[in-house]
Parts: structure tokens; sequence; C-alpha cells
């Protein structure tokens, strides 16, 4: 009877299928698809090339738009042995056992390209570990994330790559790409034209899914190109790029906030679905309608915040989707409301004062004086109650006796501060009048 662990000669394995995004994967930089601003002659890449310099770069940018691609490239390009590595999946031992191996390569004359995918998951000792094999030229470090770098990465870090932002792909790119993929299969798409873009737009700029999407079409037998219709009930839609708790949800709500600042409520009502078809939470953006009422209309329209509360409420009482309709609402309100950020700018410059100025006391005039010694202090003399006065109007001063009366609220000509500023110019003449 054979032993288990018997060598015993094997036949030659079939070579395994290759997904098609490897199959197309370029040879060569000139072959990437899309990131021109990047690789092109006047790019950062293109003439860091050009002059033999390439160092230490950070590639910021959404998931399937080449930054490993590109990296494995770059190392060719420049004659350096490639080493992929995971934050996810690497701890310290493991990256011991990549510096120790770079460092060899590197006194034999070799350079190393070392390409960490999702940098910004390494903690900040980590991220510190990487400094004096960059430094002394040991490992040329290209990092790729799908965050902000600012945020998630060390300054050390930064002061010694280049961050470079890699473009979600354009339909026109993934329309190359798919023209390539073509190639390769030797065969046409079975889609009608307009199905045709529409798989692509389902592939939202992300070169990997629009490869994955065209293989999985590419296997169904139909004999006959398939139109939208065919094609949606065959193929569920790609979810939309969200993170809640990522730059895409500061990217999302920015563009929702400056749309409806810009009275735009096409375009507020749109990032508004995004952010919902995303998975945000409507609570959250309930919120943030109030804050919009409060910053950027302010009391041009007293009522939006009210409105927003009210919108609010409602999609409490409703809950989703009912609700949602509600707050939809009140985002069309806000666009269209006149805008005035004349009491946000009010506050900030009254806080500011209030730190400069924290210490000065109110004039004796406006302190009341519940004792004896108070009195004889000066304390509440001469204050003129405005009730009595013309006009229910004293025009005392009310500020600190060493401090020069500022100017804080200056309301706008739109919508209600309109009646606003005529009370504050005909109140600011009357204090002049009366020397207060």
């Amino acid at each position: 009877m054979p032993d288990l662990f018997d060598a015993q000669p094997q036949a030659a394995a079939p070579e395994a299928p290759r997904p098609l995004a490897d199959r197309i994967r370029p040879q060569h930089l000139s072959e990437v698809i899309g990131q021109t601003h990047v690789l092109g002659p006047e790019g950062p890449l293109g003439a860091m090339l050009a002059a033999g310099s390439l160092g230490s770069v950070i590639f910021w940018g959404p998931p399937g738009v080449g930054k490993t691609t590109i990296a494995r490239l770059l190392a060719h390009e420049t004659d350096r042995a490639f080493v992929q590595i995971s934050a996810i999946f690497t701890g310290v031992p493991e990256l011991r056992k990549v510096f120790e191996a770079a460092r060899l390569r590197f006194t034999q004359g070799k350079g190393t390209l070392l390409f960490v995918d999702e940098i910004h998951r390494f903690n900040k000792a980590q991220q510190d570990s990487f400094l004096p094999w960059m430094e002394d030229g040991t490992i040329l470090l290209v990092g790729a994330t799908t965050e902000n770098p600012s945020f998630e990465l060390n300054a050390a870090v930064l002061s010694r790559a280049q961050v470079i932002i890699l473009e979600r792909l354009s339909l026109a790119d993934l329309e190359r790409l798919a023209q390539r993929a073509e190639q390769v299969l030797g065969r046409a798409l079975p889609l009608k034209a307009p199905a045709r873009e529409a798989l692509l737009e389902m592939a939202d700029g992300d070169g990997r899914a629009a490869l994955n999407l065209i293989e999985q079409v590419m296997a169904w037998k139909v004999s006959a190109p398939l139109d939208t219709a065919q094609l949606s009930s065959r193929l569920m839609r790609r979810a939309a790029k969200y993170d809640k708790s990522g730059d895409e949800h500061y990217n999302l709500i920015s563009a929702l906030h400056k749309s409806v600042r810009g009275s735009d409520p096409d375009a507020a009502l749109y990032w508004y679905a995004r952010m919902l078809e995303g998975g945000e939470d409507p609570r959250y953006l309930a919120r943030r309608f109030v804050r919009m009422a409060v910053e950027d209309i302010g009391l041009a329209d007293p009522q939006a915040q009210t409105h927003c509360l009210h919108a609010w409420e409602t999609y409490e009482r409703l809950g989703s989707p009912e609700g949602e309709l509600a707050l939809a609402q009140a985002v069309i309100y806000l666009a269209l409301a006149p805008k005035s950020n004349a009491g946000y700018v009010a506050y900030k410059a009254a806080r500011e004062a209030a730190r400069r100025s924290g210490s000065e006391p109110p004039p004796r005039h406006i302190l009341n004086a519940p004792t004896r010694l108070m009195e004889e202090q000066g304390f509440g003399a001469g204050y003129q109650y405005d009730h009595d006065a013309e006009d229910g109007f004293s025009g005392q001063n009310y500020f600190p006796e060493t401090m020069k009366r500022p100017v804080l609220y200056a309301p706008v000509e739109r919508g209600f501060e309109r009646e606003l500023k005529k009370r504050v110019e005909w109140f600011a003449k009357l204090r002049d009048k009366r020397g207060g």
C-alpha cells in the first residue's frame, strides 16, 4: 500500500481561467486608458519618467481607475522589482521581511518599488517604519488609497511622497475599454447601442467593474442583441459607491450644501437622492437641512428653519420612504429661498470680538444695583428706560466703555432681511442723533 506522502507523478494542470480584467491588463504605460492628466508629457508621472527621477508617490482615487496597474508598469519602466502588499493583511513582522528583502536587492544594485494598497489602514507606527527605507533609497514607495491622504497619512510620509489624484474613468474611457475587451474576446458585446451605454454607466467610472460586467454579458448565450430593458432584467445594477464615514460622504454632502447655497433645486435634489440611494440616514440629512437654513438663509427667510424642522418631524412620524418626500420638499424650499449669511457672519464676528475683549465689564449704567454699596459706586446711574424714550429707543451705549462700537450684523437686500436692513439703518440714525 503506497504511503500517503509518496510523491506521485502529476499530469500537467491546464491553465486556470483568467479574469478578463487580468487578460487585458496593459503591458506598457502608453496602453493605460484614462489618467492622461497624470501620465501625459505634462503630467507629474510623465514628467518624472522623462527626467529619469521617479520619486515616491501616493495614488488617491476611487476603485478601479488603475492604481495597481500603473504602479506595476512604473516598476517595469524604471527596472525595479515590483512588490505588492496590502495594509489590510500585512503586520509588522511581514513588513520587516519586505524591508529586509528590499535591502538585499539594494546591496545587489536592484531597486524595489513597494506598492502598498489601502495604505491609509496602516497606523502611525507602521507608516513611520517606511521612512528610513524611503530616505536611503532602499524602496520607492507607491501607496494607494481611496481616502483623503491629508487626514489618513502621517505628515512625515506625505512630506516624502507626492500625492497624485487619479480620476474615475469617463464614459469615453469605458467605451475604449469595452472595445479592447471585444478585441481580446474576438466578438462584439451582444447589446444594442442604448443598452451598451447603459452597461457602461452601471460601472460608474470603475474600469474593473466595467470589465466584470462585460465578461458577465459575454457569457450569455443570446440569439440577438439585447435592448436596455432586457439588459436590466438580466443584470442587477451595481450599488452606488458610497461610504457613510468616508470621503464620498463628505463629498456628496458638500455638493448638496453648495447646490442649496447656489439656489439650484434640481442639483440639490439630485445630490439628496444620491445620498439616499447610497444608504445615508435621512435623519442626518434633516439635521444638515436645518443647519443650511440657519447658515445660508438665516433671517432672509425665517420660515426656512421652521419648514426644515416641520419636514424633520414629518419624517419621524412617517418614516421611510414616505417621510423622505417631506425632506425633499425642504430641499426645494431651501434652494429657492433668498440667501443671507449675515447672521452667521455676525455671530462669528461677535465670538471673535468677545475673545479679544473678554475681560471688559459692561458699562455701569446698564448694571443693576441690588445693594447700597453698588448704588454708591454708580451702578445703574444714568440708565434710560427705553419704553419711556421717544420711539421706544434711548440710543444708549451697551458695549464696554473702553470698546469702540463695532458693526457685527450687516443685513442684505434680500428677502425679509431687506426689512431688517431698514430697521438697522433707522436705529443707527437715531443713535447718531441721540449720541448713543
